[in-house]
C-alpha cells in the first residue's frame, strides 16, 4: 500500500479570531474549519489585551498571542513576532489577512522561506500617519508575497498598492453557506416591533462607525414615506447618542428602530424579515460588505453605493438592486422610495440577488478555490 500523501500544513494569520466578532474573523474561522477537513491548519492571532494562550476552537488549534492593547487598529504584541517565527517553521504555506502591519513585520523578520499568500481585505484608509511609516514595510511585504487574493476586481483597481502588483493578484470572492442561511427559522423579528404593519421594512446591519454612512442614511430617510427603518449594530456612546438625536430632532424617531446587536439566529431572521437592505457606506474602508450577501441569500434587493472598492461588484445596479453615489442623501432617498413603492421591482431584484449568491458566492466553491491556491503556491515553493 502506497504511503499516504502528507497533508498540506496551512498557517492562517489574522488580528483576531472567534469568539471575536467581525467580517474577516468570520472568514478566517470558516477557512480554518473547512480546510481542516483536507489539510492541517493552525491559526495565529492576538488577544485584544492580556496574556497569550493556546486553545482548540472547533477542532482548530489557535494561538492567541499576548497583547498590550490595540493602537491605530493594530494589536501591539512582541510575543506575536516570536510565535510567528516558531509556527511558520511548521507551515508549507502561510495565509496572512491584511491590513495587519504586525504580521507583515513578523513575516519579513522570520526568515520564513515557504509560500506566503496575502488575503487583501482593504487598504489602510483612515490612519494616514501610520500609513506614512507603514508604506515601505508594506511594499517589501507585497514584493515578498507569492500571491495576493482579492475579493473583487474593485479591490485591485481602487488600491494604489495592488495596482503595482496586478500580476500577483487573483480574484476569489467571499462566500456564505447558502443552505445554512436558507434553513433558518423565519421569525417575524422586525414585523413584531414595526409600528404600522403596512409599512415597508428597510434594514441596515453594521458597526456604527464613520464609513458606514448611517448619518447619510438617516438624512435620506427623512424624505422617505411608507417605510420603517431598522438599525442593527452599535458603536461608541457618542455616536449612538448622535444618531438618536438626529431621529428625535427630525421627527423620524417613531419610524426608526435601534435594535443593538442581535444573536446570529436573530440576525439571520432579520435579514429574512426585511423588504429592502441598505448599505450606505461612504469610504473605501468598506471594501466588500458581506452583509449584502446575507440579505441577498434571502431574496432581498440591496441599495449600496458606488465606492471604487468591491461593494458595487457584490450587488449589481439594475440587476439585484440599486447603486447610488456615496454621501448623496437625495439619491439614497429616491432609491429607497422607488423600491418601497414598487413590490414587483423588489421581487424581481430579490430573485436575481438570491440566484447571484447561489452561483457566485457559494462558500464551498470559495473555500475550494482558496485551498487550491494555497496548495499551488506551496508546491511551487517546494519545487524551487
Amino acid at each position: 500500500m502506497a504511503e499516504q500523501e502528507k497533508k498540506l500544513h496551512i498557517l492562517q494569520v489574522n488580528k483576531a479570531y472567534y469568539p471575536h466578532i467581525g467580517g474577516i474573523e468570520s472568514l478566517v474561522r470558516v477557512f480554518s474549519r473547512k480546510m481542516q477537513e483536507r489539510a492541517e491548519v493552525k491559526v495565529l492571532v492576538c488577544q485584544e489585551k492580556g496574556k497569550g494562550e493556546d486553545r482548540v476552537v472547533e477542532g482548530v488549534p489557535v494561538h492567541y498571542a499576548s497583547s498590550l492593547g490595540t493602537y491605530f487598529s493594530c494589536p501591539l504584541s512582541f510575543s506575536f513576532l516570536r510565535k510567528f517565527r516558531q509556527m511558520a517553521k511548521w507551515a508549507d504555506v502561510v495565509e496572512i489577512h491584511v491590513p495587519f502591519p504586525l504580521a507583515d513585520l513578523a513575516c519579513l523578520l522570520s526568515g520564513y522561506r515557504g509560500a506566503v499568500v496575502i488575503a487583501w481585505h482593504s487598504d489602510v484608509v483612515r490612519q494616514k500617519t501610520l500609513l506614512r511609516f507603514y508604506k515601505p514595510l508594506l511594499m517589501r511585504f507585497l514584493r515578498r508575497a507569492d500571491c495576493i487574493i482579492a475579493a473583487t476586481p474593485g479591490h485591485i483597481s481602487s488600491s494604489p498598492f495592488l495596482t503595482q502588483f496586478q500580476e500577483k493578484c487573483r480574484v476569489i470572492p467571499y462566500g456564505i453557506d447558502v443552505e445554512t442561511y436558507r434553513n433558518v427559522e423565519r421569525k417575524p423579528i422586525l414585523r413584531q416591533i414595526q409600528r404600522n404593519p403596512d409599512t415597508v421594512r428597510i434594514l441596515f446591519v453594521g458597526r456604527f462607525v464613520y464609513y458606514k454612512g448611517i448619518e447619510v442614511l438617516l438624512q435620506a430617510f427623512r424624505q422617505v414615506t411608507g417605510c420603517e427603518l431598522f438599525l442593527v449594530g452599535h458603536g461608541t456612546e457618542e455616536m449612538e447618542q448622535k444618531l438618536h438625536r438626529m431621529t428625535e430632532t427630525d421627527g423620524t424617531a417613531e419610524r426608526v428602530h435601534f435594535l443593538g446587536n442581535l444573536s446570529e439566529e436573530d440576525l439571520r431572521a432579520a435579514f429574512a424579515d426585511c423588504d429592502i437592505f441598505v448599505l450606505p457606506s461612504v469610504a473605501n474602508s468598506e471594501a466588500f460588505g458581506i452583509v449584502q450577501l446575507e440579505a441577498m441569500v434571502y431574496g432581498k434587493p440591496v441599495i449600496n453605493t458606488s465606492l471604487p472598492t468591491g461593494v458595487p461588484h457584490v450587488s449589481l445596479d439594475g440587476i439585484t438592486g440599486i447603486t447610488v453615489p456615496p454621501e448623496d442623501a437625495d439619491a439614497l432617498a429616491k432609491a429607497m422610495q422607488q423600491l418601497a413603492d414598487d413590490p414587483v421591482l423588489r421581487e424581481k431584484y430579490g430573485k436575481a440577488a438570491a440566484e447571484r449568491v447561489k452561483q457566485e458566492f457559494n462558500e464551498k466553491n470559495v473555500v475550494d478555490e482558496v485551498y487550491a491556491t494555497l496548495a499551488e503556491f506551496a508546491e511551487r515553493r517546494h519545487g524551487k
